[in-house]
């Protein structure tokens, strides 16, 4: 039988994790394998790009939709598992779940508008007024980074306070901060509060430092916090800081940094992704796919 889409396999994925134990994604991929009856050699029909099995994609982008939509989550790294909601869907005794069955849930039309993209897959043919090509290129690869974004936040959360430190100052010294990497660790010490605290150059040549706090929080930042910040600046005499957290931050917070003298920036968990895979920390790029025009200067007669 042909490799089922990735809608196709929404609906045996989350019976299989029925009974709510945790899974590991290796095992759900080959259950769902032998459910389907794959030959081997269907397994192993790879993507264009050569880098993973098609079948192993498909039920990766099935979880990754689920989990959108709130209905299984991920308790650890590599494993997966149904959520109440999860149950009460199954109880539902469907016969499919797909894009359009799961665009009732806020969490995941959220997240479709937030990719500004309807997904275009093998089993999501475009219309005729979908847009050209390259709009249907450009869209794809918003979904990619979206989804790529969401899952580079979670491992930042999942990661220790001390790689956490080793992430920050990486980052930093790839936008350019702080001189080698050597020296920009050299100038930040640990704060013992599952982050970092210390002062980092703003340019290679050290003509003037940025203090930096970063934690590794679950709950929102408030203002008491930033204004705890502001507090170590004057201490430190210092007019720049940089504030990251994996959280947010309140409107409340974001307000009073407008206000001050002291020029703070804060940067949430969402801004933390985008600024890891702008500068490429804890991302590599797989493929690329040039787009080419028709070279009309070379076809021209003298």
């Amino acid at each position: 039988m042909p490799i089922p889409t990735y809608q196709a396999l929404m609906l045996p994925l989350l019976r299989y994790l029925a009974d709510g134990e945790q899974q590991r994604l290796r095992d759900l991929i080959d259950h769902l394998a032998q459910e389907f009856s794959l030959t081997v050699e269907e397994r192993r029909q790879l993507l264009p790009s050569g880098q993973q099995p098609i079948f192993d994609n498909r039920v990766g982008w099935a979880r990754t939709y689920l989990k959108k939509a709130g209905l299984l989550e991920s308790p650890r790294r590599g494993w997966v598992q149904i959520t109440e909601r999860g149950r009460e869907v199954l109880a539902q005794n469907l016969d499919r779940i797909d894009i359009d069955f799961l665009k009732q849930f806020e969490e995941f039309r959220a997240f479709i508008a937030q990719s500004s993209t309807t997904t275009v897959t093998n089993d999501v043919m475009p219309s005729d007024d979908t847009g050209s090509p390259e709009e249907l290129l450009e869209q794809a690869y918003e979904t990619l980074k979206q989804n790529l974004l969401a899952e580079l936040l979670e491992q930042v959360k999942e990661a220790s306070a001390a790689f956490f430190e080793r992430l920050v100052v990486e980052l930093l010294v790839r936008m350019g901060y702080g001189g080698s990497f050597q020296e920009a660790a050299r100038t930040i010490g640990r704060s013992g509060d599952e982050g970092i605290d210390g002062i980092i150059k703003e340019d290679r040549l050290g003509f003037d430092v940025v203090y930096v706090q970063a934690k590794r929080w679950g709950q929102t930042v408030g203002r008491p916090e930033v204004e705890k910040f502001a507090g170590a600046l004057q201490g430190q005499r210092a007019r720049k800081g940089v504030f990251i957290t994996t959280s947010t931050f309140t409107e409340e917070a974001r307000q009073y940094v407008e206000k001050i003298d002291s020029k703070i920036v804060l940067v949430d968990g969402e801004r933390l992704a985008e600024l890891m895979f702008e500068h490429n920390v804890g991302v590599a790029t797989v493929t690329s796919y040039p787009v080419k025009r028709i070279d009309n200067d070379f076809f021209l007669e003298e």
